[in-house]
Order: structure tokens, then sequence, then C-alpha cells
């Protein structure tokens, strides 16, 4: 009995040793790198910044991040790059700290993930705490962050009315400042066959504002009917998309416009010369571009009056809106209860915002294997790794707008679900972890189709 005691004794006394070294370790270099901070000069921002640093967010959840001396320490290693790459699959933190410099912004989606977990209190994760004591959130702390959240909330200038006006879901602006005669242009490039190369097939033709921006079919049809690999995302909101495609490989509209043309499967030209070719043959085209821009007809120009068009393709006024904005009779009972089981299963942690997606990249397949379940893995399928090589991008894909979601089944990336219900309920448990009732499926559905807008004054349909 006594030697079992000592060797409790003993366990006990390296464990709290322990805890005082990884503790202190963890003092020193959360406040060293406060130190070397450049952060916004305002006490609720520098207040939040100090608890995420001192509180180890970074640990698990930024890439590169610098880790204490411990963390090469075998076992302690392995655990640790094991919380890492688990991290970095749920939420990275980069842009988060990185959004306490001066001019840059926090986006909609990291301040809806950073509250969810502050009310039901999953994060730091116990196991981590038992070794990071100083790690738990006080009171105090959470207030904090509540406080600098709600002020990141107020900068956005919300429409919404009082009651939804930190909602993690916003209604849209539809103020955009554009150059009008670029939206014309684009407007008529958008829809001018002569960017592919046999002239049959327009941007429009996959993407066609009269069926919701987009064509209803599993994957697209190209040029000579050769099919591409991939459901068409809408083109409406889709200026609020931090990047363009599925896997974001192109950082802006203006670097998307110029991908399908060059496709060969999809528009099939074979260079901008060719394009510019065909549109230099008309003389009202010409005369058109030369009154915009002074270089006249080139693949530059082209594809910046197709983004300056897409700009304007922004859909307000949803019955949700109205329902945001004050009006309580907007939506049915059914409805609003579909709106708050959205909520309760998270749904608005990752379409957040007036866009209800586009601002974030997210695992397909986070609490169950989507793929493995699916079958027929193809290249297409690794999403945002296609782009960045990094391990935790496998999988990855730009999180859709929901905005008139009702108009543009079928759903994900592969097209698999072909109706509303089907989406709500793989969503439910593929990403969050959970199974719906058929009521619950039908009332999200039934919240879902109120995010329908309207484009030049009309209701889409």
């Amino acid at each position: 009995m006594k030697k079992i005691g000592l060797v409790v004794g003993l366990g006990v006394v390296a464990y709290f040793g322990t805890v005082y070294i990884v503790d202190s370790s963890d003092e020193a270099l959360s406040q060293r790198k406060l130190a070397q901070a450049q952060i916004k000069d305002d006490p609720i921002s520098s207040a939040a910044f100090k608890v995420l640093t001192e509180n180890g967010c970074g640990y698990c959840h930024t890439e590169n991040s610098e880790m204490p001396f411990y963390a090469n320490f075998p076992i302690a290693k392995q655990i640790m790059q094991k919380d890492v790459e688990s991290g970095l699959r749920h939420f990275q933190f980069d842009d988060v700290l990185n959004s306490f410099q001066v001019g840059n912004e926090v986006s909609d989606v990291a301040l809806a993930k950073i509250s969810g977990v502050l009310n039901d209190e999953s994060m730091p994760p116990k196991a981590y705490l038992s070794m990071h004591w100083r790690s738990s959130l006080s009171n105090e702390e959470k207030h904090t962050l509540r406080a600098w959240i709600k002020q990141e909330q107020k900068n956005k200038h919300s429409l919404a009315s009082s009651e939804y006006k930190y909602e993690a879901v916003q209604p849209i602006n539809a103020y955009v400042i554009v150059d009008e005669q670029k939206v014309a242009l684009g407007d008529v490039l958008y829809h001018d066959k002569r960017l592919s190369g046999d002239n049959t097939v327009a941007c429009s033709s996959c993407h066609s504002l009269s069926t919701g921006g987009v064509d209803r079919l599993t994957t697209s049809t190209g040029i000579n009917g050769s099919k591409g690999p991939i459901n068409a995302p809408t083109v409406f909101n889709s200026s609020y998309n931090i990047h363009q495609f599925w896997d974001g490989r192109a950082n802006d509209l203006q670097e998307q416009a110029g991908g399908p043309p060059m496709n060969p499967i999809e528009m099939g030209s074979t260079s901008w010369d060719q394009i510019t070719g065909k549109l230099e043959l008309d003389e009202e085209m010409k005369t058109t571009f030369a009154a915009i821009y002074p270089d006249g007809i080139t693949g530059e120009n082209i594809t910046d009056a197709i983004a300056e068009f897409e700009k304007t393709l922004i859909t307000p006024n949803s019955r949700f809106d109205q329902f945001l904005k004050g009006d309580a009779l907007a939506l049915n009972a059914q409805e609003q209860h579909g709106y708050e089981l959205f909520k309760q299963n998270k749904c608005s942690t990752c379409h957040a915002g007036q866009a209800m997606g586009g601002q974030t990249f997210e695992v397909m397949g986070l609490k169950a294997d989507y793929f493995g379940e699916r079958g027929n893995v193809s290249e297409v399928d690794n999403g945002r790794f296609n782009v960045t090589s990094k391990a935790h991008d496998m999988n990855r894909f730009k999180v859709p707008t929901l905005r008139n979601i009702a108009l543009t089944a079928p759903y994900f990336h592969d097209g698999s679900a072909e109706t509303l219900d089907d989406a709500v309920a793989a969503m439910a448990q593929y990403q969050v972890g959970v199974t719906l009732s058929k009521s619950e499926v039908e009332d999200i559905s039934a919240y879902l189709k109120t995010l329908t807008g309207e484009y030049k004054g009309e209701m889409l349909n």
C-alpha cells in the first residue's frame, strides 16, 4: 500500500509540476506575442486580442504558429500535431488575428463561430484545459469577447431592426458603387456566345439569370456537349465571395470571368486573340469599348466589364430581409420556427452575413465521412486542396450562398442533393452531426424558401 501511495503521490507531483511548466511557458509566449502585436488603438479590440492570445487559440487554429518549447517533446508532439490538424480543419484563426490590425475587418463567419463556442462553452476543449489551466475563460473574459463581437457587428452598419441587429445573418444592402458604362457592356458580353470557341456558349449558358444564376444541372454542359466535373454555383450575390469557384482558385470576379472562356470543356476558346478578333469585326462593339477603355478590346477589358456587371447581381428584399427589418408578418409560424432551428443547429455559423455564405471554406464531411459514404471520389472532391496543397484543405469548399437557394437545385459541389430537403438533412448529418426529424427538415426548408430575393425590382422565380 505504501508503494501504491508513493507512486500516486509522485504522479500527482509530476502532474502539477508539468502543469506549472506548461502554464509558465504559455504565459511567457503570450506576453511576447502581445508585445510584438500592432493592433487597433481601441480598448475593446485590445482587450479581446489579449484574451484570444493568452488563451492559446492560435496553437491549434493558425498556420505556422509559434509553439511552446514542450511541443517538441515525445508524446506531446504527436498529441499537439493531431490537435492542430483537427483545429485547422474546424476553424482557421489567422484571419481573426489579422483583423485586429488597423484597416482589417473580421468576417461574419468568424464572429459567428466565436460567439457559438462562447455560448456552448465548447472551447477550449476539456482535454486542453487539463494541462492548460490558465486557458479556461473567466466570466470577465467572455464578457470582453462578447463586447468585441458586438462592436464588430455594429461597425458593419446593419439594416436590420433593433431586435435582429446583432444576428449572424443580416439583410442584403443593395447599394453598390459601379461604373454604369462598364456594367452595360459587361451585360452584353455576359450573354455573348462569341466568347466561346465555336460561338455556341456564353457565360449565361451555365449561369442564367432567369434560373437563379445557375443551369439547374448536376454538372454543366459546355462546348461540343462536353460535361463539366462540378455543379455550377450561382452568379447572384457572388460579389460577396472572398474568392470565386468552389475551390477559390480565382481571387476576384475579374479573374473568375477569365477562366471559363479558356477552359476546353466549358467555352473552349484557344486564346484571347481569338475572342478579340471576332469582336473587332463588330463596329458597334469597337465603338463601345473605345468609349470606355483607351486600349479598346482586350481580354483584360472584357473580363473587367463582365466583373463590373456581376457586381450588380445582388438580390435584396427577400421576405426574410423584410422580416429582419421589422416586418413580423413577413414569415409565417413554420418559417419562423425553421429560422430558429437553422440557428439552433449552427447553420448560421457558416452561412452568415448578408449573402449567407461565400466568406469561408469549410470541410465537406466535418462530422461524418461524406465522401466515403458517397463513393466515386475524384480529383474535384479535393476542393481547396487543389489550390493550396495544404493537408487541412482537403475536401474543403467555399460555403455557397443560401440566397435564392430554392431556385438552384441540385445542391453541393457534386450536385448530389436533388431537393432542398435532401440538402438540409445531409448538411445536418455531415456538418453538424445531428439527425433532423422530417418535420424539422421541412421547417428549415420552408425558411430557406423565404431567402428568394429581387433582381431589378422583380422577385426571382
